[in-house]
């Protein structure tokens, strides 16, 4: 089996660590693979010790190297994002090479026919959660979707750094979130809003927002006057800030599952989060965090506050998280894809 994943996102999110999560999880299963990447993808770096993985970085326009890569006879094409999804239809229609596509968002697809043709076309597309299956069976009625979700990174951690972090907000109360800074996506500015109500009852509170992006100024601007905000940018050390927070908040107003939270959960920390989406995969009110609609800053205070104050819900929803961490293991999710690819395969003889 040969499998040559396509991602051309520009930088590195959530789904780009989580191609490169599957990638090294399935060299460890003995896959053949090559990885399509625009040209300056950090994945071509993070990958690179990655043993028998083969490269091919691709410039604009992407379609003109599909000739090109019909001569690495690949038996099985996986797009992992929306642009890699429509080179990989165009690949299919000139080499005939069966593709799977891993749908990361659960808002409906764009209504355009060549998007339909994308999803006609697909011998089989992953989706990682309820959620995301919905929308594309209500974008493409009939169509198969297999739930396989995101996966725990494992991220390293230096305790010596976790120490200088923690010492740097001493005796404070560390509030974390992660995330790209996408307000109608990820929703801060429901977080600065809450912050703002917690503020005169919670001195001690500081809300630390880990991530860039293109929100950054309207947000920082919607923060201006709350002493207890802090934008820390962009960071790759990403997992001694969560070992360094308190408490992790999760205000998104859509998501397709928020890998995120299952890095969070790995690392022991309580978890509020908005009831939306694959989120609802993950977390459970009350058992494995606190569940508050999406939208409302009172609500996201309200739960703030109380798992601050209510120290054995913060132990049952972090030991909630922990017993449901296996079905996100990378070595059980790449089983899954490896299946999925196997059918694929045997359908196609």
């Amino acid at each position: 089996m040969r499998v040559l994943h396509v991602n051309l996102a520009r930088g590195f999110r959530g789904g780009e660590r989580q191609t490169q999560l599957l990638i090294e999880a399935l060299s460890g299963l003995g896959v053949d693979q090559l990885l399509a990447a625009r040209y300056d993808s950090p994945l071509l770096a993070r990958l690179a010790s990655v043993p028998g993985l083969k490269f091919y970085p691709m410039t604009k326009p992407y379609w003109r190297h599909i000739p090109r890569l019909r001569a690495r006879r690949s038996d099985l094409v996986h797009a992992h994002e929306a642009r890699a999804a429509q080179w990989a239809l165009l690949n299919y229609w000139h080499n005939r090479t069966p593709y799977v596509m891993t749908r990361r968002i659960d808002r409906m697809p764009r209504n355009f026919s060549f998007t339909r043709a994308v999803y006609r076309n697909a011998a089989a597309v992953a989706g990682l959660s309820a959620a995301i299956r919905a929308s594309v069976q209500q974008f493409s009625p009939g169509k198969e979707v297999t739930i396989i979700p995101s996966m725990f990174a494992s991220l390293p951690v230096d305790p010596k750094r976790v120490a200088e972090l923690r010492a740097r907000y001493r005796d404070r109360f560390i509030v974390g979130h992660i995330g790209a800074l996408v307000d109608p996506h990820k929703g801060q500015s429901v977080l600065i809003a809450a912050a703002k109500l917690l503020q005169e009852r919670y001195p001690e509170f500081v809300f630390l927002l880990v991530g860039d992006g293109e929100d950054k100024v309207y947000l920082q601007r919607l923060a201006a006057s709350n002493p207890n905000i802090m934008f820390i940018g962009f960071v790759e050390d990403v997992g001694n800030w969560i070992a360094a927070f308190d408490m992790f908040v999760f205000p998104s107003l859509e998501e397709g599952l928020g890998s995120t939270l299952l890095d969070v959960m790995q690392h022991r920390k309580p978890i509020v989060a908005s009831a939306v989406g694959g989120i609802l995969d993950v977390v459970s009110d009350g058992h494995s965090g606190l569940l508050v609609p999406p939208g409302d800053a009172q609500l996201l205070a309200a739960a703030i506050e109380r798992m601050h104050q209510d120290v054995s819900l913060r132990e049952k929803c972090v030991a909630g998280g922990i017993e449901q961490l296996e079905r996100y293991s990378p070595r059980r999710i790449a089983g899954c894809y490896h299946s999925l690819y196997q059918s694929v395969l045997n359908s196609a003889v």
